[in-house]
């Protein structure tokens, strides 16, 4: 029986918002989507079947951890990714450029070897290329794999920008023939080009010339604001190719996934709901609440009143809050299924109102409000 190839197809269009499904060889996913991180092969105080009972239809690994910890060859020896870490779903990997730019004090970059950095567990020096990336994801076996490019810092230097984006095109070009011709899985493209628009632009054009199955938007979600990221979005929305998905990096908020949707975003990751569950804050309709706030010490009442996915409508605030003023670990557990079932409630409704042709009406009701 033939493995089934990649594929994305639209539903429902509500200006630029739209619904759609990405096919995949280990199953289907519904977006615009959300994808909870599994850095280190692991979503942080959750198992998978848990994962998959909030609705969640794919989650996001990372190149560069798994590449120091616990190394590409513990992986391949179990078969994978997916076997490794008892993961029936679609995994994305992403290319590890990120995290050389952000963890690691001692780096170099070189045009033709990649990135040359120092672990930032034990020093140890590795050297990561757009080949080698390609090659670690394969791998890993993941499902989409994401290029290998340079990310820099925010900065208002536009021929710094300039200069990366052009090296991270290079790059795009080195990863695609690396990636080579692989139906059942997907090879998206980054674009580059700070808050430039005719850098973002000229990075789009570049890539869809070099040709991609997605199109994601790199170098956003490192301290600008939410006002400047979605100029971005605005500057390229018209310019994205409609039949490919398009995926907002690293994002972030419920009001970013709201306002990039509105912009023609399919797909999101972002550690927000699950480092926000490990620290006390829970996402809910009515807004954030920070369940170690001594005015929930007698609040009877669960977080969802209405939590359709898993059960979690058991636990009170009270109990929540006492779970966390004493250090214990359920306290991590539970409000970080909590975060991740919110996000997934949060999509839902999203591609509900997509469809419905009142997505208009829910964004009014929420942007300001989550």
């Amino acid at each position: 029986m033939a493995l089934k190839k990649f594929a994305f197809k639209i539903f429902k269009k509500d200006k630029f918002a739209r619904t759609g499904l990405i096919e995949t060889q280990r199953g289907d996913i519904n977006t615009p989507a959300f994808m909870p991180v599994g850095t280190q092969a692991t979503v942080k105080a959750c198992t998978i079947d848990d994962i998959k009972k909030t609705g969640s239809e794919i989650i996001l690994s990372n190149t560069y951890h798994l590449m120091i910890r616990p190394g590409v060859k513990r992986i391949v020896s179990a078969g994978g990714l997916h076997n490794f870490m008892n993961c029936d779903l679609p995994i994305l990997t992403d290319s590890g450029g990120f995290q050389v730019m952000s963890l690691s004090k001692l780096n170099k970059i070189d045009r033709e070897k990649g990135a040359i950095f120092n672990s930032h567990v034990d020093g140890k020096k590795f050297f990561l290329s757009p080949e080698e990336s390609i090659r670690i994801q394969l791998g890993l076996n993941s499902d989409i794999l994401m290029i290998m490019d340079e990310c820099p810092k925010k900065t208002d230097n536009y021929n710094l920008i300039k200069d990366s984006m052009n090296l991270s095109l290079y790059w795009a070009k080195r990863s695609k023939k690396t990636f080579g011709n692989n139906p059942q899985k997907a090879l998206f493209g980054i674009v580059q080009g700070g808050l430039f628009k005719d850098l973002r632009l000229d990075s789009l054009n570049e890539l869809i010339k070099i040709g991609f199955d997605g199109y994601a938007i790199g170098g956003l979600a490192v301290g600008e604001t939410q006002k400047e990221m979605f100029k971005v979005l605005d500057d390229i929305k018209e310019f994205l190719p409609a039949e490919k998905p398009h995926y907002l990096m690293g994002v972030g908020t419920p009001s970013d996934i709201l306002g990039a949707v509105k912009r023609g975003i399919d797909m999101f990751d972002c550690v927000l709901p699950t480092r926000s569950g490990r620290t006390g804050l829970a996402f809910t309709w009515k807004g954030r609440v920070n369940i170690k706030n001594n005015k929930y010490k007698e609040d009877n009442s669960p977080l969802n009143t209405n939590c359709k996915n898993l059960n979690l409508n058991k636990y009170s605030k009270n109990y929540l809050n006492h779970l966390f003023n004493t250090n214990e670990i359920l306290a991590s557990m539970i409000l970080t299924l909590h975060n991740i079932n919110f996000y997934q409630e949060l999509m839902s409704s999203i591609r509900y109102n997509i469809n419905n042709g009142t997505f208009d009406e829910f964004y009014k009701k929420y942007m300001n409000k989550l």
